[in-house]
């Protein structure tokens, strides 16, 4: 069956916060159809924004959404990535979407900042989340009923996941494909994309 994978996209969004996860979903998905030809893809993975005008990530880049978010395809993994969210943070709308997507979805996770959207959407309230090196006491100070731990590259609490800063998305989208697909498939994946495989999150971990 293919897991069908959504990466939501919004102004100043981090941009190897979503083009990681993205690279390895899609290497993965060419990795299983070599192994197995005959059978269903992997992952379908697609951006979805609030329409699908173009986006301008961080640093100038632009991006052209895949879906706006009332006419995205059924999610079975929502990722949230970092960047600059003070705009999502104050959409009411944007929270919503982010709870009913996550009470449907089989994972929802953030890279970096993410975890800030994750949070005021209550969906980190009593679990364990790490974010970006430098935003791990502003999200302990903002969301005192999140447990924020640093030195991890991420934080697996079943159905929802954070991970820390930037490239970190990488490991955790490799941390996806084991959980999801295989241990073997993301290690392939992983010396396809030419990158290190880390089989756990790092550590130890420290409270903030």
């Amino acid at each position: 069956m293919t897991l069908h994978v959504a990466i939501y996209l919004y102004p100043d969004v981090e941009v190897l916060d979503f083009a990681g996860p993205f690279e390895v979903f899609t290497t993965a998905t060419r990795m299983h159809a070599r192994r197995e030809p005959n059978a269903e893809p992997l992952f379908a993975t697609c951006t979805v924004a609030r329409s699908t005008a173009p986006v301008r990530a961080r640093a100038g880049l632009v991006v052209l959404p895949d879906h706006a978010l009332e006419a995205a395809p059924p999610i079975d993994v929502l990722l949230i990535p970092g960047g600059v969210v003070d705009a999502e943070l104050a959409d009411p709308a944007l929270m919503d979407w982010i709870v009913q997507t996550s009470r449907s979805a089989r994972i929802t996770a953030s890279i970096c900042t993410g975890s800030f959207l994750l949070a005021k959407a209550g969906l980190l309230d009593g679990r364990r989340a790490t974010t970006h090196w430098e935003d791990l006491a502003d999200l302990q100070a903002a969301f005192p009923a999140v447990d924020v731990i640093g030195g991890v590259r991420w934080v697996d609490e079943g159905p929802i996941l954070t991970a820390a800063g930037i490239a970190a998305g990488i490991d955790l989208a490799l941390h996806l494909c084991a959980r999801l697909a295989s241990p073997e498939l993301a290690r392939i994946t992983a010396r396809q994309m030419d990158v290190p495989y880390r089989g756990d999150a790092g550590g130890p971990p420290g409270r903030v």
